[in-house]
């Protein structure tokens, strides 16, 4: 088995520390920083190449924060050579978004 290594986003890092407790697993380290024209950069602070990387990160509000966190979390661990990326997401916000109530508009939560 290919050795795992499991990231956190800023959502609930409480749960992310529980299953890796669970695991038998370290939580590994990353940094979010944010600019002062409030975009975020995320640094993975631990290797990545050929391992299955999981990345623990609800949909909780901040919704959409919380989403480009995600996604800059996932092009880190893509642009470090992960062999497989797993996102661990126990609350996906638009779950409930496939119905559209009026012509023209996007499929979001209502």
């Amino acid at each position: 088995m290919r050795e795992i290594t499991i990231f956190s986003g800023s959502a609930h890092k409480e749960l992310a520390a529980a299953i890796c407790h669970h695991l038998e697993v370290p939580l590994a380290p990353s940094r979010v920083t944010r600019f002062a024209n409030d975009c975020l950069e995320v640094q993975l602070l631990a290797n990545c190449r050929e391992r299955d990387v999981f990345v623990v990160q609800p949909l909780v509000p901040p919704v959409q924060e919380n989403l480009v966190e995600l996604l800059l979390m996932l092009d880190a661990a893509r642009g470090a050579s992960a062999a497989r990326i797993t996102v661990v997401m126990p609350h996906f916000a638009y779950a409930r978004s496939d119905k559209k109530n009026a012509p023209r508009i996007s499929i979001a939560p209502g």
